[in-house]
C-alpha cells in the first residue's frame, strides 16, 4: 500500500458492485473508487459552477436566470429522470 492510501469500509454487497465495474473497464477497484469521488462534484463545487453559468448567461445573453427558474429547472430534471421532485 502506497503511503497517502487509506482504506474504506463498505458494505460486502458495494464492493461486490465496485469489483464487477473494475472487472468490466480492464482496472482497479482503487482506480473506479477515485474515479467515482473525482467525477462527483461537491455541493460548493456545484454552486460554484452554477455561479459561473449565471454569470456566462448575464454577460453574453442578458439572461438574468432567478431561484424560482433554477429550481423548476431542477424539478424537471427529476421527473425526466424518473426521480421524485423535491419540493
Amino acid at each position: 500500500m502506497a503511503e497517502d492510501d487509506t482504506s474504506i469500509k463498505v458494505s460486502r454487497r458495494t464492493r461486490e458492485r465496485l469489483a464487477r465495474l473494475a472487472a468490466e473497464r480492464g482496472t482497479t477497484l482503487k482506480d473506479v473508487v477515485e474515479e467515482l469521488a473525482s467525477a462527483t462534484p461537491t455541493a460548493a463545487e456545484l454552486a460554484e459552477r452554477e455561479q459561473r453559468a449565471r454569470a456566462v448567461l448575464a454577460e453574453h445573453f442578458g439572461a438574468q436566470v432567478t431561484d424560482a427558474e433554477l429550481a423548476a429547472s431542477a424539478r424537471l430534471r427529476a421527473v425526466i429522470a424518473g426521480r421524485r421532485p423535491a419540493a
